[in-house]
């Protein structure tokens, strides 16, 4: 028997806590994230060194998350089938691998697509231990902390890659020692042997994080059955009411979240005249917010109210042409501080509800990955409308103002289709 909206309202009667072993995990998910987030803006001045125009700076992003949508169907059977906290230190050293790769010379795109690898399968494990840490009343304040540190992590890796690029940075001992290895990175390979530490860090926290024994390993391992399954899984997740509605949201969010990232660097350089390393403290702005909206969400949202937080994503949309309109550094930090604040009351009670939606209807790691190919799909596709945009020549005060009302009009959708059923 399936879970129903009535029994998250009654596991939710009394007052959740957290597993014990969670700090490690976030700590863990915490130091990946920070140098997955740094490594973006140091990508961004390596195709800048290397002279490539503007419009590929979104194309990172689309090779880091297209082995998300690639092995979806793989990677969430590996997740079930071992201890989580193991496969999420490999996939670390996959991450430092592509790291290697990039400063020995391989393309960023192609570089970043092998950290994207590492991060395909680390996702599901990640998120699947969550669920199979923490009681169903606890998830909403369990995704609340996960989305606090994914959060804090992007904020800060904002603020960190912005430093490892900056002219500071780079006028210093161990950029110049690093320099003088005559890498094809040139002062850059400091800059990606700092993140090198940081994902080794992770790795090792990673090692530490207790078995929680939850095994599920496929009948079938061949991956034409493994295609058909997570096809199958992949429909359920849709057809299911409170499953299909989360999806949906949380995919549009993701989507729109990871074209902010590239449209936010633009609009600093352009509206406000600001380099990379500073335009970067801008993303920070956001984050800051999403974390104020995340804990928000997490303290005062239980899993049965998760819907309210469409009405933040029309708040979200409607905020974006305002942005487009702001020329003064200080009043752009407020205004993308509110914008973060709205995304994060919007995703963490959604993500909450179609976890454990998900993880009802088929399995931690499975429903996850059916999650992560969704949701990155959705990356890939506004990424790639986005970078046309910019080698159109499409202003970028209208991207942004297209995007927000876009966004706005879609969650007004979904607000209709739920109540009319």
């Amino acid at each position: 028997m399936h879970a129903t909206s009535s029994d998250a309202t009654a596991l939710c009667t009394t007052r959740p806590t957290l597993p014990r072993g969670f700090g490690l995990v976030i700590g863990a998910q915490f130091a990946s994230a920070l140098a997955d987030n740094a490594l973006l803006i140091v990508a961004i001045a390596l195709l800048t060194q290397q002279g490539f125009p503007a419009w590929w700076a979104p194309l990172l992003k689309v090779g880091f998350m297209a082995a998300y949508v690639v092995l979806a169907p793989w990677v969430g059977p590996l997740a079930d089938a071992f201890a989580k906290g193991r496969v999420m230190a490999a996939m670390n050293l996959v991450k430092m691998m592509g790291l290697a790769l990039l400063a020995l010379g391989l393309h960023p795109v192609a570089a970043l697509a092998v950290v994207g690898l590492g991060a395909a399968a680390y996702a599901p494990a990640k998120y699947g231990l969550i669920t199979e840490m923490a009681e169903p009343e606890a998830l909403v304040k369990a995704n609340g902390w996960i989305e606090i540190s994914v959060v804090s992590a992007a904020l800060l890796g904002a603020v960190l890659g912005g430093a490892l690029v900056s002219p500071l940075w780079l006028a210093s001992g161990m950029a110049e020692f690093c320099d003088g290895l005559n890498l094809p990175a040139d002062k850059l390979t400091g800059s990606l042997a700092a993140l090198l530490a940081i994902y080794a860090v992770s790795s090792l926290l990673n090692a530490g994080i207790a078995d929680s024994g939850h095994r599920q390993r496929s009948v079938a391992h061949d991956p034409a059955t493994l295609l058909r399954e997570f096809r199958a899984a992949n429909r359920q997740l849709w057809r299911d009411r409170e499953g299909g509605l989360s999806l949906a949201a949380t995919t549009l969010f993701w989507g729109v979240g990871a074209t902010l990232q590239f449209a936010v660097l633009r609009w600093a350089g352009e509206a406000l005249a600001l380099p990379l390393s500073q335009a970067a403290y801008l993303q920070a702005a956001v984050a800051a917010g999403v974390i104020a909206g995340a804990a928000a969400a997490g303290r005062w949202m239980a899993l049965h109210q998760a819907r309210h937080g469409l009405w933040a994503g029309v708040m979200l949309g409607l905020l974006m042409p305002v942005v487009a309109q702001v020329s003064n550094v200080a009043t752009a930090a407020i205004v993308l501080a509110f914008v973060g604040a709205v995304g994060g009351a919007m995703v963490v009670p959604l993500n909450a509800l179609l976890q454990h939606r998900g993880a009802t209807l088929l399995s931690a790691g499975r429903s996850i990955a059916v999650q992560g190919f969704n949701e990155n799909l959705s990356v890939l596709g506004m990424l790639a409308a986005y970078a046309g945009c910019e080698a159109a020549g499409v202003p970028i005060g209208v991207t942004l103002s297209g995007l927000g009302l876009l966004v706005a009009s879609l969650i007004l959708m979904l607000i209709w289709a739920d109540r009319r059923n």
